[in-house]
């Protein structure tokens, strides 16, 4: 079956933050929305041929995780990523950002430092800073377009009290796959310095050939042990409303403290919903991720190509994966105001602003390249235009 990532999809007043907040978030609904991290393409037709077989049984008392649905994930992170993991080893969690909170009163204390490597996705910042935590920044070096990671301020930045390291993988904003090479070194020094690494995957499905994601925990068994993952199927499969997310935690002990603290907050029971659509996604989704895949791919392309071609003072990083694509626009030289009035105001687009990333995102701005070509196109030609007016006002 052929699907049809083309079709525009009319997603205002149904309660989009995407599109429905855009007032709130811009000051003007007059935006074209790419900022939210969902997709604007239907929900494959396998899952909500499930979710509709779910609703003619019409009770939708209290629910668990079934083992048919643990037993979809290992399925699929073996065929994905060659990753052989266990039911059991599977956790829930209402959702990502969730789960890092819950990670952080779990192994943490007030006092402790954990490690963040800005820019970042921005909830690993409020996960530390609202629990009482120490953020200690470990900023990802940023040469020749590209970003790495700065093991010597690593190292020299660790001490008795840092317990927690969160690792963002594939990166977002920046779309890096870390190489097998990084990933062993972090994990060698982590494991050296006993450090917890909370690895949120939750874009490790959507990664660009030749790049193949790793996942932390896959590297070996003292790696496993110390390694929790946070997945889900949302970015992948557009569910981010059904509360979807799991985690891998191979540690028995570390396994045990989590679902403990899970439990005392009484957020484990699910979503009948979720499990139902996580199954079926893990389970039939194989076919849809490789065309969405190849139509993501092609979106990120006429981006690159497009500003290259008409915005060249804007650099496109590349990503390897995810749907998000990181744009320097210092060269612009303008101010923070000044560059969100030029993209809100002058081209109408709703981006996310590179700062919520940290004070290294500073100068940057985020787009979300998951929607249809007809309506990706419209916003290149009006960032274009407003970059044609800017340029000639210089």
């Amino acid at each position: 079956m052929d699907y049809n990532f083309d079709e525009i999809v009319d997603r205002e007043n149904t309660c989009s933050v995407k599109y429905d907040l855009r007032k709130n978030i811009f000051n003007t609904p007059d935006v074209i929305p790419m900022w939210v991290a969902d997709m604007d393409f239907r929900t494959p037709d396998f899952i909500m041929d499930a979710l509709r077989r779910r609703l003619d049984h019409e009770i939708l008392g209290y629910s668990y995780m079934p083992e048919s649905c643990s037993e979809a994930i290992t399925g699929w992170l073996f065929r994905q990523h060659g990753w052989e993991t266990h039911p059991s080893w599977i956790g829930f969690s209402p959702g990502i950002v969730s789960a890092l909170n819950l990670l952080v009163l779990a192994f943490t204390e007030p006092g402790d430092k954990i490690i963040v490597q800005p820019p970042v996705y921005f909830p690993f910042f409020s996960a530390i800073r609202n629990h009482g935590r120490v953020q200690v920044s470990n900023p990802l070096l940023y040469e020749n377009n590209a970003y790495s990671m700065d093991f010597d301020d690593l190292e020299l930045k660790i001490d008795s009290r840092t317990k927690m390291l969160l690792l963002c993988s594939p990166h977002n904003p920046t779309g890096n796959v870390w190489p097998l090479d990084v990933l062993e070194k972090l994990a060698e020094i982590c494991l050296r310095n006993n450090i917890i690494i909370v690895s949120d995957e939750i874009h490790a499905d959507l990664v660009y050939q030749p790049f193949r994601h790793i996942p932390t925990a896959s590297i070996s068994d003292e790696v496993a042990a110390n390694t929790i993952t946070c997945l889900s199927p949302s970015k992948t499969f557009n569910l981010a409303g059904l509360s979807t997310s799991y985690l891998v935690i191979r540690n028995p002990v570390l396994r045990r403290r989590y679902l403990e603290v899970l439990d005392h907050i009484h957020v484990g029971a699910g979503n009948i919903f979720g499990f139902v659509a996580t199954e079926a996604a893990y389970t039939s989704g194989d076919k849809w991720l490789n065309q969405l895949l190849r139509y993501l791919k092609e979106n990120i392309m006429l981006i690159d190509e497009f500003i290259q071609k008409h915005m060249p003072r804007i650099q496109v990083i590349r990503p390897q994966a995810t749907y998000l694509v990181w744009l320097d626009c210092k060269d612009l030289g303008l101010n923070h105001n000044d560059l969100n009035e030029l993209l809100i105001q002058n081209a109408g687009l709703g981006l996310s602003d590179g700062l919520l990333f940290g004070e290294e995102g500073r100068g940057f701005q985020r787009i979300n390249a998951g929607c249809s070509r007809i309506l990706l196109y419209e916003a290149m030609l009006k960032l274009g235009k407003a970059a044609k007016g800017f340029m000639s006002s210089q």
